[in-house]
């Protein structure tokens, strides 16, 4: 196709997951991925913990948690791998890729499968993965058991 008549591709999803086998998983970028509406979540864990409800609000809620169970990352590492992850996005969902086609799709600001999540959660955050403060901060205990902290993930999980 020529270049003026390709289609726009979506700078969205890679995943951060574990397979069966535990290792990292890593989606690109294809024609069509999915994401809901990047609207905040109506109740968050940010809010319960005094900060907003919005990308700093939940970074900052994660940040505290994350201190009180020893989990390392700073803000910066954080914000660079959401922003890579969903854009931002809390709502974010890959319903293409292997993952999603086994069930089991990548979700939230850093695109989290569940099993992930679940073996990952943090005691103080929700049980719900597109819970902003939650997924960050099981995908930062996740990234930090596989490479020491979130500030050393700089490409696809």
């Amino acid at each position: 196709m020529p270049a003026a008549a390709q289609p726009r591709r979506n700078r969205f999803v890679r995943t951060l997951a574990v397979a069966a086998t535990g290792a990292a998983v890593l989606a690109l970028p294809v024609l069509g991925a999915t994401t809901a509406s990047a609207a905040t979540p109506a109740v968050s864990t940010a809010t319960s913990l005094g900060y907003a409800n919005n990308l700093d609000g939940w970074i900052r809620a994660s940040l505290q948690v994350m201190g009180q169970h020893g989990i390392p990352g700073t803000y910066n590492g954080i914000y660079r791998n959401v922003i890579r992850e969903s854009s931002g996005n809390p709502n974010a969902i890959n319903l293409w890729d292997s993952n999603a086609a086994a069930g089991i799709p990548s979700k939230g600001l850093l695109q989290v499968i569940d099993p992930t999540f679940r073996a990952y959660h943090v005691n103080g955050t929700s049980w719900d993965s597109y819970d902003p403060v939650a997924n960050i901060t099981a995908a930062c205990n996740y990234a930090a058991a596989r490479y020491g902290s979130i500030d050393n993930v700089f490409g696809a999980y």
